[in-house]
C-alpha cells in the first residue's frame, strides 16, 4: 500500500510517501500508526499524539478503528482547521 504524509507528519518523518507491507496483526488505521511510529525515532516523533493524527483510507476519512485490509492508499496528516 502507498502510504502518504501530509503537513508536520511529513516534515517530522522526511518523505512525503511511501510503499509499505505492514505484518498481518496491523489490520486498522490505529494499528498502522501504532507500527509506524515503532519504525523509528521520525517515526516515533511524528505519531507521538496517534489521537491527533487522522487517516484517509483510499481518499475517504476514517477512524482509527477503520479496517485498512486491500487499501490501495492511505493518507496521514494532522487535524486540519478552517477559516
Amino acid at each position: 500500500m502507498r502510504v502518504l504524509y501530509f503537513a508536520w507528519v511529513r516534515e517530522r518523518i522526511g518523505l512525503a510517501e511511501e510503499d509499505l507491507a505492514p505484518p498481518a496483526e496491523v489490520g486498522t488505521a490505529g494499528e498502522l500508526v501504532a507500527w509506524l511510529a515503532r519504525r523509528g525515532e521520525n517515526y516515533a516523533h511524528a505519531f507521538e499524539r496517534p489521537e491527533t493524527i487522522r487517516v484517509a483510507v483510499d481518499r475517504v476519512h476514517v477512524a482509527a478503528s477503520a479496517p485498512i485490509a486491500g487499501a490501495r492508499e492511505i493518507a496521514l496528516f494532522p487535524p486540519m482547521t478552517g477559516g
